[in-house]
């Protein structure tokens, strides 16, 4: 059997409240910082060593991938890796790769 509701007190409609403030974003740290002094010339570019190593490892881990992670030429992609980053890096500061 169905009960029936009474009807209670009406309620009214409370005022809308304004959305509480955010705190502002964090903007994330800036990997790249331009080095003072180069007016007129194409910004300086500086990366953390850590940074670098990190270009690095991702450059040598594609290079594996591409030769299907064969062994024997971890070394190589390493090296290969590192010469293409600082070629890169180069070449973002400016000055061309050699």
């Amino acid at each position: 059997m169905a009960t029936r509701r009474t009807p209670g007190p009406t309620r009214t409609a409370e005022p809308p409240q304004p959305p509480a403030e955010k705190a502002p974003a964090r903007r994330p740290a800036p990997a790249a910082t331009p080095a003072p002094g180069t007016a007129g010339a194409s910004p300086r570019i500086t990366v953390s060593e850590e940074a670098r190593r990190a270009m690095i490892a991702q450059a040598a881990y594609l290079r594996a991938e591409r030769r299907g992670f064969a062994p024997g030429n971890e070394e190589e992609d390493w090296l290969a890796a590192e010469a293409e980053v600082d070629a890169l890096l180069r070449a973002g500061h400016g000055r061309p790769p050699q």
